[in-house]
């Protein structure tokens, strides 16, 4: 029976250590453990949603992401969350020099906008660069306009972009490796549905199909509607 204890003791204790290596692994730049727990709880044991989508992650209870920002577009037009308050958003953080995974969620999201058809002019798919060293807005201008007419690219000042990777929870760090002369960004990928209110309304895991997002979106839409009376 002691040993019984002890063995479940011990489980209990590499369960909880492992958990907390994780949520350290994905906190954002300056973000507390305290911050970081509950985004990794939800990241790891968020159900399916009915409403968000197949493939939505239900946000644990009392966790809010998004929020204000500051950021630039592509046009070097200064941008905050209020440009935005008339629709919803469908946001990404990455950057232009990612080799594979970038590519292929923002062309995920162009298949969404299609997907959406009519309810689209709703949505604007947007792309946020973790990259603000190289992602200059002209470099933005040339690489959203390969994905979508509509796509548009944000990036800012360090301090901008850690902030808003802060409200979003996004985990992002520089990784230079002893054979590369350049270097890589390491980050999380997650596609985010943003209400008129700036706050996340469902977040999608990678590989989620895109008609099934497009679905989620427009059940949200149309509950934001009902809402309104």
């Amino acid at each position: 029976m002691l040993r019984t204890i002890r063995l479940f003791a011990l489980f209990l204790v590499l369960l909880l250590g492992g958990f907390w290596a994780f949520a350290w692994a994905i906190r954002a730049p300056g973000q507390s453990m305290t911050e970081a727990l509950p985004a990794a709880f939800a990241t790891l044991f968020g159900n399916q949603t009915s409403l968000p989508s197949a493939g939505g992650v239900q946000l644990a209870q009392g966790l809010s992401l998004g929020g204000s920002f500051r950021l630039t577009d592509q046009s070097g037009r200064e941008v905050t969350e209020r440009d935005y308050a008339n629709g919803w958003m469908l946001v990404y953080f990455g950057y232009t020099y990612c080799p594979d995974v970038c590519p292929t969620e923002l062309g995920t999201m162009a298949s969404i906008m299609d997907a959406l058809g009519p309810a689209g002019a709703k949505v604007t798919p947007v792309f946020i660069s973790v990259d603000p060293q190289r992602d200059t807005p002209e470099v933005l201008k040339d690489y959203v306009a390969r994905f979508h007419p509509r796509l548009q690219g944000l990036t800012g000042t360090p301090e901008q972009v850690a902030e808003v990777a802060r409200r979003f929870r996004v985990y992002y760090a520089k990784v230079q490796r002893p054979d590369m002369t350049d270097y890589l960004m390491d980050h999380s990928s997650f596609l985010y549905l943003v209400g008129p209110d700036a706050k996340v309304r469902a977040l999608y895991r990678p590989e989620t199909r895109p008609e099934d997002i497009a679905a989620g979106i427009a059940a949200q839409i149309g509950a934001g509607r009902a809402a309104q009376g």
